[in-house]
């Protein structure tokens, strides 16, 4: 094997450039898959952990009869007593935190422009408040008490043209299903750097917009945080109380999830492709080696060398080529991932999509991804350069000596 090992490096060397660019051919590929697997993950993933952290939480406890599509604000749809089931449920040991949100639907007016928005109702002091205390642009955040100030999304503020200080008029449903208007005055500007959201949600103290959609004492839901996503059914198990239903991060993002598995069927084909054209510039340089070494292959199958040897001597070059390419491919593609993992990448504003997405997406490249990728990369090189090995173990003896 050993003497093997020895040809086949002297082959390469015959000819180095061509060996150079037919590893940098499997490195260029093997880096772009981990580029598009580090990116497909990362959107995925951020998606995921974005709507956890503003909309879904870990866990929701909710009224058996609400129903999240109507934004219901009857009493009977509705969690009583939100802020004592919330502190129930911070007593378990697993939550980070539990917080009353309520959810309603309005229209906010600024002169002669009108758009529709969400209402949310938040408790100000709460650690899941945090994205938008902490993507405060301009302005203050908002206090439990304060009874007259609103938080707008960038998004929206740019496209009402209203700063800190503005007036606007906000026209929301109220449980017994009337509409009510108030004005309220812009206590700040926000950015989750989640465009969807931010153009189209405005944020309320909860008591506030309790008063202003008649729902004292109700939330919609309790949001809950866990201090390990491990344990939501666990958690969702012990919560789980006959009149509210309990839902977890997984029923409240199926689409998210669905979308993964779809990519992930749908990239494995795209990954084929890539790696099929990567392996025939292998394929292409060793059916060369085999017409430029016609004579050579007869001079060894004259000496005694059997074909099979001679087959192993080819698919030991195409191994070299796919393990050095493989290896500069790693180190390439990993150094491009870390980048985008720091920097990401900007896409602002995609629009609606289903599901939240991030002005940025950033790569995420796992173990996992790296090492399958690697693995097909060597199998479908190894598979493809069986072609031109069987070539030249075929020929024979006396017309390879006359270089036919």
């Amino acid at each position: 094997m050993t003497q093997l090992i020895k040809l086949a490096f002297r082959n390469l060397n015959r000819n180095r450039r061509r060996s150079i660019l037919s590893a940098l051919a499997v490195a260029m590929g093997l880096t772009l898959l981990l580029f598009i697997a580090a990116v497909l993950r990362g959107e995925i993933q951020g998606s995921l952990d974005t709507t956890i952290k503003l909309v879904s939480g870990d866990l929701q406890v909710r009224s058996s009869s609400y129903v999240e599509e109507k934004s219901s604000l009857k009493w009977a749809d509705l969690v009583t007593n939100p802020d004592q089931v919330a502190a129930q449920i911070k007593t378990i040991p697993q939550v980070a935190e539990a917080t009353p949100r309520l959810y309603a639907t309005g229209i906010l007016t600024v002169g002669n422009t009108s758009t529709g928005v969400k209402l949310l109702g938040i408790d100000p002091n709460s650690s899941a408040s945090a994205p938008y205390a902490n993507g405060m642009l301009s302005g203050t955040f908002l206090t439990p008490d304060d009874q007259s100030g609103i938080l707008i999304g960038q998004p929206l503020a740019d496209k009402l043209k209203v700063a800190v200080g503005n007036q606007i008029d906000l026209y929301a449903n109220t449980s017994n299903g009337d509409v009510v208007q108030q004005s309220f005055t812009v206590r700040g500007v926000y950015s989750t750097h989640t465009p969807t959201l931010d153009e189209s949600t405005v944020v309320l103290p909860l008591a506030k917009a309790q008063a202003l959609t008649q729902t004292t004492n109700h939330a919609s839901a309790i949001f809950i945080l866990l201090k390990d996503r491990d344990q939501t059914d666990a958690v969702a198990t012990a919560i789980a109380t006959p009149g509210y239903q309990v839902l977890t991060w997984q029923s409240m993002n199926e689409l998210v999830l669905q979308t993964e598995q779809l990519a992930n069927a749908y990239m494995f084909i795209i990954y084929l492709i890539v790696l099929a054209v990567t392996a025939t510039v292998i394929v292409n340089t060793l059916i060369m080696a085999v017409f430029e070494r016609t004579r050579e292959i007869g001079i060894l199958a004259a000496i005694g060398m059997k074909g099979r040897r001679i087959m192993t001597l080819f698919l030991t070059e195409a191994s070299m080529l796919a393990v050095g390419g493989i290896v500069f491919g790693l180190i390439f593609g990993w150094l491009i991932c870390l980048y985008f993992e720091k920097f990401g990448i900007y896409v602002g504003n995609l629009g609606t999509t289903g599901f939240l997405l991030g002005d940025r997406i950033y790569a995420l490249l796992n173990a996992s991804d790296a090492v399958t990728l690697t693995l097909v990369a060597l199998v479908v090189t190894l598979i493809a350069s069986l072609y031109p090995a069987i070539l030249a173990a075929r020929l024979e003896p006396v017309e390879a000596l006359h270089g036919k």
